[in-house]
């Protein structure tokens, strides 16, 4: 069983494809906020579950569950810089974001989220990367996946049906890396377990 000693601690890297997906996703729901301590203006922009119907302000948008099986897909954790990738690739992997969409995000974000979840200038500079790596990816729409059908398989295995090009990634995480030397959730991406 996967142990951490807290949500910051938390992270399934690139390197760790041999980890079952059911123990990866046990592991980060012992730590992660459960469904009703998530507040209301983040559900009702990135939880299709409160979507108005016929309106789309935010492409991308996936339930709790869903946004779990991503940050495992995407080997990142559970802290700010880590969202805000997870974000920002989900949104560009639909191929629909656009200008102005990624704008409203950030603005919405960085001025009415509330404090734990708002996006600094750093996290608001990962998300618009993460958009573009989105958009440039081969990968299928991350938002339109029955993920549970890779439950009982690895990391690495539901990264290659789903198309996830591990190498952009890397390559990605070492410019990250680099940027904010100073950001432990950016220093760990390409460490081991």
């Amino acid at each position: 069983m996967l142990q951490f000693s807290g949500y910051k601690k938390w992270h399934i890297p690139l390197s760790a494809g041999a980890v079952n997906v059911s123990e990866a996703l046990a592991s980060l729901k012992r730590l992660g906020a459960p469904q009703e301590d998530i507040p209301l203006i983040v559900k009702l922009l990135e939880n299709p579950d409160y979507k108005i119907p016929g309106f789309t302000l935010f492409h991308g948008a996936v339930d709790l569950h869903t946004h779990d099986y991503i940050h495992i897909l995407l080997g990142r954790g559970l802290m700010p810089k880590d969202e805000a990738f997870t974000i920002g690739f989900t949104m560009g992997s639909t191929n629909e974001v656009t200008a102005l969409e990624e704008e409203l995000f950030c603005a919405i974000n960085k001025h009415f989220y509330p404090k734990v979840y708002r996006f600094g200038d750093e996290e608001i500079a990962i998300f618009k990367d993460a958009v573009r790596l989105g958009k440039i990816s081969n990968c299928r729409r991350l938002d339109q996946v029955s993920y549970s059908q890779f439950d009982d398989g690895s990391v690495a295995a539901m990264r290659q049906a789903l198309g996830v090009e591990e190498d952009l990634l890397r390559a990605y995480f070492r410019i990250e890396q680099t940027r904010y030397s100073h950001a432990m959730e950016s220093q760990r991406l390409l460490g081991h377990l």
